[in-house]
């Protein structure tokens, strides 16, 4: 799962394989180590109606609502998202780049430009 921050703005980019865990434990978790302290960023899903963020304790945490999280499993939908007066949150699936980088993209999802003909 990856997290991009921008001012107030959250977006999740998550896997294949990130995706299907998600689905099947409502739960997922990335942690990074900065020796003295950790960043943990989750997603959980929720029974609310839209999406929302919480930050405690060096945890920001995203909340998916159930309906949107099924419907993210069983169709094409790339992402959700919520824009509030205040904060913008998008969670989608990550595509693979269409120019050569270093990353590992092997269990990412098919740009939908690269099938374009």
């Amino acid at each position: 799962m990856k997290i991009r921050i921008k001012g107030n703005s959250i977006r999740y980019r998550l896997t294949r394989s990130e995706v299907e865990r998600f689905g099947h434990d409502g739960y997922l978790e990335e942690i990074t180590d900065f020796g003295a302290a950790q960043l943990i960023y989750a997603l959980r899903t929720t029974a609310a109606d839209e999406l929302w963020a919480d930050f405690k304790q060096n945890k920001i945490t995203l909340f998916m609502p159930l309906h949107m999280r099924n419907e993210w499993l069983a169709t094409d939908k790339v992402g959700f998202e919520n824009r509030t007066a205040n904060f913008y949150l998008l969670v989608e699936k990550d595509f693979q780049c269409l120019d050569n980088v270093e990353e590992d993209q092997s269990d990412n999802y098919p740009n939908p430009q690269s099938l374009q003909v």
